[in-house]
């Protein structure tokens, strides 16, 4: 069995440099292939805090055909950093920039974006190419918008190419730029017009990966069916359907090592499957973190998510005042709209003791929640995939999702066939509407109160497997068959 190269792209990976989501799966997936026989290597930019944690690096010269798309000088390192095999773009006037890798210190998106990601794309492109000498990729690995000019990058070469492959992670990110950046993006006249990189009046990063790679992956089974319809396709679901052939659904994983409440050393207290009493330990910390009531038997929810349209997080403040009318308690963790952080500040100033809103993101404390919460809330009105559902699982935190995408691939609903069967993992809600949420807290709180189900469902989630192991088996046989094409 032939043992892929594989280059992998993105605007960020786990530990070097995170936002959400995308960068646990950057960061995990290389790792879980290795069993699989894939050699990986991970472009990332050279942002401060990616620079910062690198250790002994080895520097490459920047191909001329990156330095010229910058317009300006850098370098290529390579290093490691948690077994994860790392090479870095390191241009200072492009990614040298404090705080948020895409937003500045004024909340706006940093107006060279388009400039600094197709820069990234280009880097991928040329290491495609052979820019590193003797590690020459079998397959380039872009993810979103971010690194979305790489496949078309290797398309317009007039030459022998790698294969490519564009995993979409959330396909509401189109990554818009004027048509007039054409030339400074280094895309020939004939990448205008539909069978280009032009949509709806604008160029699209994002269209370009999905116009061009070989092969096109989302992070969900059901994702990849919702996007190819007009409801789920965002603008893109004609594309999609043409290019049904190339498309699939390979559900994400977690790092299973990472998130193990059997060995994890920022919980209060560690504990398995078979002994869930250490959750009370972190049930009690996670309410004196976020200044609720010490009540071990009170119904805690928790949230860790962008507060966000998308993330149904305006449903739940709607249906507030149902959770609390069931006397359960509500940790929020997360940061976004304006709007939606206000409510749940304000929601926390009127609760006190009852609801508790951090604004943001601690690593810790998101240990903490999935090992103390004991229903986890993630009321999205779409889903790619999902991870904090995952991690939820992991944990004993019963998981409250709405029916969409990767959310209904991964939680088993509490109905009445699966309670009997001893199979539910969580409960499930449809259509994502206040009322539809409240009913399912409402039907929340009548499992927790029969604590012989909850427990039931508790050691459910945790026996399943959310590991990277079978997800990373599939990559692999996509990475072979696109080297074999």
């Amino acid at each position: 069995m032939s043992t892929p190269r594989v280059l992998s792209v993105a605007s960020e990976a786990y530990p070097l440099i995170k936002t959400g989501g995308l960068a646990d799966v950057v960061g995990a997936l290389p790792l879980a292939l290795v069993a699989e026989g894939v050699e990986t290597r991970t472009l990332i930019p050279g942002y401060p805090r990616v620079l910062a944690a690198l250790g002994t690096v080895e520097a490459l010269p920047l191909p001329a055909a990156v330095a010229a798309q910058a317009g300006s000088a850098g370098q290529l390192l390579a290093g490691k950093v948690q077994g994860l095999d790392v090479l870095v773009l390191d241009i200072p006037a492009l990614f040298d920039r404090p705080g948020n890798p895409y937003v500045g210190p004024d909340g706006q998106d940093w107006p060279d974006n388009a400039l600094r990601f197709a820069t990234l794309s280009r880097a991928a492109a040329e290491i495609g190419l052979g820019a590193l000498g003797a590690w020459v990729p079998d397959v380039v690995h872009a993810h979103d918008w971010q690194a979305g000019l790489t496949p078309a990058y290797l398309h317009y070469h007039n030459g022998r190419r790698p294969g490519t492959m564009m995993t979409v992670h959330n396909l509401a990110f189109a990554g818009k730029v004027p048509l007039a950046m054409r030339a400074r993006l280094h895309l020939p006249r004939e990448a205008l017009g539909l069978d280009g990189v032009e949509f709806y009046g604008s160029l699209s990063l994002l269209k370009a990966g999905l116009q061009f790679a070989d092969r096109i992956t989302t992070v969900s089974p059901s994702y990849a069916a919702e996007i190819v319809t007009p409801e789920g396709g965002m603008g893109f679901d004609g594309l999609l359907r043409g290019r049904g052939s190339a498309l699939s659904g390979i559900l994400n994983g977690i790092d299973d090592i990472d998130w193990n409440p059997k060995t994890d050393a920022l919980l209060a207290k560690r504990y398995t499957a078979t002994s869930v009493l250490g959750r009370t330990a972190n049930k009690v910390a996670l309410q004196e973190r976020m200044g609720l009531d010490i009540d071990p038997d009170a119904l805690l929810f928790g949230v860790v998510s962008r507060l966000t349209w998308q993330k149904g997080l305006d449903l739940l403040l709607k249906a507030l005042p149902d959770l609390l009318g069931h006397g359960a308690q509500l940790a929020v963790l997360g940061a976004g709209d304006p709007g939606i952080e206000e409510g749940f500040r304000d929601a926390a100033m009127a609760h006190r003791g009852r609801v508790g809103c951090i604004i943001g993101y601690d690593e810790t404390l998101a240990h903490t929640m999935q090992a103390g919460a004991d229903a986890l809330l993630v009321p999205s009105r779409f889903e790619p995939c999902g991870l904090t559902q995952l991690y939820a699982l992991r944990y004993g935190a019963v998981p409250v999702v709405a029916r969409v995408g990767g959310l209904a691939d991964t939680v088993i609903d509490a109905n009445p066939m699966a309670l009997s069967a001893g199979v539910a993992t969580g409960v499930q809600f449809f259509p994502v509407t206040s009322d539809t949420l409240s009913g399912a807290i409402a039907h929340t709180a009548e499992l927790f109160a029969d604590r012989d189900a909850w427990k039931r469902m508790q050691a459910n989630g945790m026996r399943t497997d959310v590991s990277w192991r079978g997800p990373a088996r599939r990559y692999a046989a996509l990475y072979r068959a696109i080297s074999a094409e």
